[in-house]
């Protein structure tokens, strides 16, 4: 046993592995702060006065803090209406595509599946050819979603992508597992649920956050089935701000209506913050799932 009194020995890094440590760790910190800086500028202008903003020079602090911006942008009704449809859709779309996902893959990952194959080919072929945008819409009008909430959710509740995935997760998991639970007198659904979920949570944040983070960012259905108002996501309502504000021949017109301190470029700059800040919340949750379930799949025993 070692002495109370020694010294551990310690290996000393040569002049050449500090310079090398000194430079990996400068150009991270710079690849972090090009990553930051312009979301942290955008957020900084968010809180600025907009017709000051256009004067430029602001870096790191607000020049003349206003949270005028936001009253603007939140007293328009559409935006909390937007901002209720997007939390739904993400919700609902998620726990529904995780769902789906799991049971699936979960019967597909079992070789002795009748028409297995049959499966795969299908699923395999779906991914990589499409019908296009018209025989898809024409669809969704005899399914009756057009214009309803469910056009968000439903299409998308299946992801072949996580299919493949979750179909590697459950392939690796010993066969034991589930035979120990059979001899218990369980059955498949029991075992699904008591045996294989439990230890798939890495797989199923890792799906989940993705989902969420697509859901939540989705504009084209409002753009293209979905002509109710009071459906209309949040990404939709930007990028009608930003087509506004293009349109625009007067730079000045959205400031004279909404407020002499706000322009187009500083009600974007809110509404991107607001559109951001809920997922930069959520995804602390997930973290200690994240890395885990994104490499599973990658080493096969």
């Amino acid at each position: 046993m070692r002495k109370s009194g020694e010294k551990r020995s310690v290996i000393k890094k040569s002049r050449q592995d500090k310079v090398i440590d000194a430079v990996i760790i400068i150009t991270m910190i710079m690849v972090v702060v090009l990553c930051l800086y312009p979301f942290y500028l955008a957020v900084i202008m968010s809180f600025n006065e907009g017709l000051d903003a256009q004067r430029g020079g602001i870096y790191l602090l607000p020049r003349k803090f206003t949270l005028q911006n936001y009253k603007t942008l939140l007293a328009d009704a559409a935006w909390g209406k937007a901002f209720v449809v997007t939390l739904a859709r993400t919700v609902m779309g998620t726990a529904m595509t995780v769902f789906f996902t799991m049971f699936v893959a979960y019967g597909l990952s079992h070789k002795e599946l009748v028409f297995r194959k049959a499966y795969y080919s299908f699923f395999i072929f779906a991914m990589y050819f499409s019908g296009g945008v018209i025989p898809y819409y024409i669809l969704l009008r005899s399914l009756h979603l057009l214009n309803t909430f469910f056009v968000y959710v439903i299409p998308g509740c299946l992801s072949l992508f996580y299919i493949l995935v979750a179909i590697s997760f459950f392939q690796e998991i010993p066969v034991e597992l589930a035979e120990s639970g059979r001899l218990d007198g369980a059955g498949e659904f029991k075992i699904f649920t008591k045996l294989i979920l439990p230890i798939s949570k890495p797989l199923m944040a890792t799906i989940a956050i993705f989902t969420s983070v697509g859901h939540w960012n989705a504009w084209y259905e409002s753009a293209f089935f979905v002509s109710k108002k009071g459906l209309r996501t949040m990404s939709y309502l930007m990028i009608a701000i930003i087509n506004q504000a293009k349109a625009s021949t007067n730079a000045a017109d959205t400031s004279m209506q909404a407020g002499a301190s706000v322009t187009s470029l500083s009600l974007q700059l809110a509404a991107m913050v607001v559109a951001v800040f809920p997922i930069l919340c959520v995804y602390p949750y997930f973290q200690k799932y994240f890395v885990t379930g994104l490499t599973v799949g990658a080493v096969k025993s």
